[in-house]
């Protein structure tokens, strides 16, 4: 058979046959994405295979294999449990205040996890800020923080926005009717929930709690202050003794978990995609009754906990350093600038980029389809360190001229978070009715023209919600950041690690409090685009 007639069965679906240019331009973006990630393959090939085997297989692999796993699980199970529900109380019912909480209740995704880290082992550490506190009353001992549950924890009040947000989206674009038709039927709330909310929901659930296992198993500052050994921190003490096979190893290996990871995702949300109906989607919220305001606990504990701990943290480091002061670690307004710079531009190339990923995956059943949107995937889970020094690697080896660049450094970003905004887009596109599309079609449009007057300003909210995760995890990414940055760019997270770094902890405290000033505005702007939102 010629190469002509396999390319053309391969875009044949069916009956039906793939669009051409969407497949190719979806095709070149993931392997773009892809691409950096050769080189894991080139170093670990070229490992003699007795020492290969004995290094995957020693004790000491096997304890990072089953801490990541069981880190990874926790916190996709914990922030299911806290965002789920955040995201109807905030989006279905009338909480009060529900458009504060629906902020607040998002504010944690900009604190960088290992500020979190930080200030959790130093409020609930063996000799902490919380020890003093209950010192006085005869409670000698608190909770060990260290280890395995006090990485579960950090982590997940970090990363259960992720769930909430894309659940939150789903909920605003759901037809209530349905609900009402439910309970018509003699089903009670929890049963409507079950058998007509969660099947709709359940792609956003799944996509944001892809998202927030990523982010576990790839997260390095928060194992490592919280003493956990785990892939991505092993990786890094490789890295630093010059133990380039075993982290390579390490670093496939963790590939391998990811890719489990994503086909088991695939499996949860396969045959389970509906369609939404934006024109019959209605307003009605569900009345808390006498649990109206006891139900404000939720969103207010977890807020306090993950907002107001590092805040605490940050104004005694702030009035308790004893360090003199150090002029040259001054925070500078050029930082705040440099940050929202490249994150803003991150942030626009991973919407562009998503886009054509999205829409192929949501419109086709074609296997090429979920491979493009798995390939995505990929960067996301890869520790920054290593997408980091594998960048360094062909930069400096093939591309001389673009290395300790902008565009390098905004490359990065974007093969790191571009799922953020897959994601996202994707279940808007699923919300979308197929006969609008098909109404418009029939009006004479061509694919594109349909898309641009009919899906995209019905998917707009989706999109610019998955620029923004990707414009404040940009903001505090950190080992992208240091490595790849061209010399002399200082930002916010760099001004961050100094001062971690030198022990000046009271130069943390600026650029801490602006990031969550941005990430309240951002989030701000996002709701204003949500649909069936009605103000404060």
């Amino acid at each position: 058979m010629s190469w002509t007639r396999r390319i053309r069965d391969i875009l044949t679906d069916g009956d039906d046959r793939l669009p051409l240019g969407l497949t190719l331009l979806s095709a070149a973006i993931a392997g773009t994405v892809v691409f950096p990630l050769a080189w894991l393959v080139i170093e670990a090939v070229t490992v003699e295979r007795s020492r290969a085997m004995e290094l995957l297989f020693s004790s000491g692999t096997v304890e990072v294999l089953l801490n990541s796993l069981l880190l990874m699980a926790g916190v996709t199970v914990f922030s299911i449990l806290l965002g789920v529900p955040l995201a109807y109380l905030t989006a279905r019912t009338d909480l009060p205040f529900r458009r504060f909480w629906s902020v607040v209740a998002a504010l944690p995704l900009v604190v960088p996890s290992y500020v979190g880290a930080f200030a959790f082992v130093s409020a609930f550490g063996p000799r902490g800020e919380f020890h003093d506190v209950l010192a006085p009353l005869g409670i000698d001992r608190v909770p060990e923080i260290y280890g395995l549950p006090g990485t579960i924890l950090v982590i997940t009040l970090y990363t259960y926005p992720y769930v909430y947000l894309t659940t939150r989206a789903a909920l605003l674009s759901f037809d209530t009717t349905l609900i009402e038709a439910a309970r018509t039927l003699n089903h009670g709330r929890l049963e409507a929930f079950r058998r007509v909310t969660l099947p709709v929901i359940r792609p956003a659930i799944a996509a944001g709690s892809l998202l927030a296992a990523l982010y576990a198993v790839s997260d390095f500052g928060t194992p490592s202050i919280m003493r956990l050994p785990v892939f991505t921190r092993q990786i890094y003490v490789e890295y630093n003794a010059f133990g380039r096979d075993y982290a390579a190893l390490l670093s496939l290996q963790l590939l391998a978990v990811v890719l489990v990871v994503l086909a088991l995702e695939w499996l949860v949300r396969s045959n389970r995609d509906a369609h939404g109906d934006d024109a019959g989607s209605t307003n009605r919220l569900v009345n808390l009754g006498r649990w109206r305001w006891p139900a404000t606990l939720l969103p207010a504990s977890v807020s306090a906990v993950a907002l107001l701990v590092p805040i605490w943290i940050l104004l005694l480091w702030l009035l308790r350093s004893e360090a003199g002061r150090r002029p040259s670690m001054a925070f500078e307004p050029i930082q705040v600038i440099n940050s929202v710079s490249v994150a803003a531009a991150a942030a626009v190339v991973a919407a562009l980029a998503a886009i054509p990923i999205a829409y192929f995956a949501a419109t086709s059943d074609s296997p090429l389809a979920t491979l493009f949107e798995r390939a995505t995937y990929v960067g996301f889970a890869v520790p920054g360190i290593v997408l980091a020094l594998a960048l360094v690697y062909f930069g400096s080896g093939y591309l001389p001229w673009i290395y300790q660049t902008l565009p390098l450094l905004v490359f990065a970003y974007v093969v790191r978070f571009l799922p953020q905004v897959v994601g996202s887009t994707r279940t808007a596109i699923l919300g979308v009715d197929p006969k609008l599309v098909e109404a418009g079609r029939t009006l004479g449009e061509s694919s594109m023209g349909a898309f641009r007057r009919v899906t995209f300003p019905l998917t707009r909210s989706g999109i610019v919600a998955g620029a923004a995760l990707v414009f404040l995890t940009t903001m505090k990414e950190l080992p992208v950041t240091l490595i790849l940055r061209p010399s002399g760019f200082e930002t916010i997270v760099t001004q961050i690690w100094r001062a971690q770094e030198t022990a000046l902890y009271q130069y943390a405290v600026v650029p801490t409090l602006i990031l969550l000033v941005i990430s309240g505005l951002s989030m701000v702007v996002i709701l204003t685009q949500e649909g069936g939102e009605e103000g404060l």
